[in-house]
């Protein structure tokens, strides 16, 4: 495997932890103030994702930078293209993030509901913005000869576009309540179940048309590719184990929908990077955009060597705050330390 196909591969894996891991805390964010009934409630909610959200985050980081070092071409152009809807993601990433440690700063409702709504949108706009923007590098942008985007932000509400977002954005929310109904208990975690049943018939429609527009897109008529058929089997998974008490199996499928989702979008997209709508010569792809072999060399031993601590990390951070949150704030189950979110 040459190295630039190897690094688009990282990338695309970079993208899939991104999603699966902060897929369950947007949906989180985004339900929290449905689900919690009083103020209690929405903060086990939020709760349930202290230990984590930020450090989810990371994994978008090392995706941009990662984009930047290995194809400086891809990343110059889909940053200009996507200027402002990337701009409009980091201001709800910003916000998101002030709202999880100001939140409980005062005990003023209007504060707190302030905050509270903060976060809700902030899980509902990342999520579809990003899906819009990874839909387009598919479906194609006015990309001209000398890879310069010659549309406007008009341009970037491709139909496929906003579908994809909007696949991403139900699969998170689903991802989320599955999440909420392994972590949580009492009325809040029933709650969660219930929300779990429509939102997975959403999530399965949103798949299926996915995957049939997905296919159009390519060109290609035949039955789907593997990928897609896990993607589509995953979801109907995940929407009938959450209707029970197989908690972690329900969370188990939805990420498996997320992830097989993000990466089809990869494994349709290979070899190009970026789809050029107004000429296919035009098209940017892992050979024309790809940064020097010695760049990638080096890149790659660094990956090599940190990408496994990494995962370590995020497993024994999870093994570690694995108990159920309580009304009280704390892990049900004692000797289990309580997630150090805001109150």
């Amino acid at each position: 495997m040459q190295l630039h196909t190897l690094w688009f591969v990282i990338l695309a894996v970079l993208w899939v932890g991104f999603f699966v891991l902060e897929g369950f805390d947007f949906g989180v964010g985004a339900l929290h103030a449905v689900l919690g009934r009083d103020d209690t409630e929405r903060r086990v909610a939020i709760n349930t994702i202290g230990p984590w959200w930020d450090g989810n985050e990371v994994w978008l980081v090392v995706a941009g930078a990662g984009t930047f070092a290995a194809f400086p071409g891809w990343y110059a152009t889909m940053f200009s293209a996507l200027y402002l809807a990337l701009l409009l993601v980091l201001a709800a990433l910003m916000v998101r993030g002030v709202a999880f440690e100001f939140r409980g700063k005062s005990d003023d409702p209007r504060w707190r509901a302030t905050w509270t709504w903060c976060m809700t949108l902030g899980g509902i706009l990342i999520p579809l913005l990003i899906g819009v923007g990874l839909g387009d590098l598919l479906v194609g942008l006015p990309i001209d000869a000398r890879h310069e985007f010659t549309g406007g932000f008009l341009d970037l509400l491709t139909p496929y576009g906003l579908w994809t977002g909007l696949t991403l954005l139900g699969l998170c929310l689903l991802h989320g309540a599955t999440f909420l109904k392994l972590r949580t208990d009492g009325d809040l975690r029933a709650r969660a179940g219930i929300a779990a049943r429509p939102l997975g018939w959403a999530a399965i429609g949103l798949v299926v048309g996915f995957v049939v527009w997905t296919r159009i897109v390519n060109g290609h008529t035949q039955v789907p590719g593997p990928v897609e058929v896990l993607a589509l089997i995953a979801v109907v998974f995940a929407a009938l184990l959450a209707a029970g008490d197989r908690d972690g199996w329900a969370f188990t499928a939805s990420a498996i929908a997320i992830a097989a989702v993000v990466g089809s979008l990869f494994i349709d997209l290979y070899p190009h990077v970026m789809v050029s709508s107004t000429s296919a010569a035009y098209d940017l792809t892992v050979a024309n955009s790809a940064a020097g072999h010695y760049g990638l060399v080096v890149m790659s031993i660094v990956t090599a060597i940190f990408l496994p601590l990494v995962l370590l990390y995020q497993g024994w951070s999870f093994y570690v705050f694995r108990a159920r949150v309580s009304a009280a704030g704390r892990p049900r189950s004692p000797g289990s330390a309580a997630s150090p979110a805001a109150p």
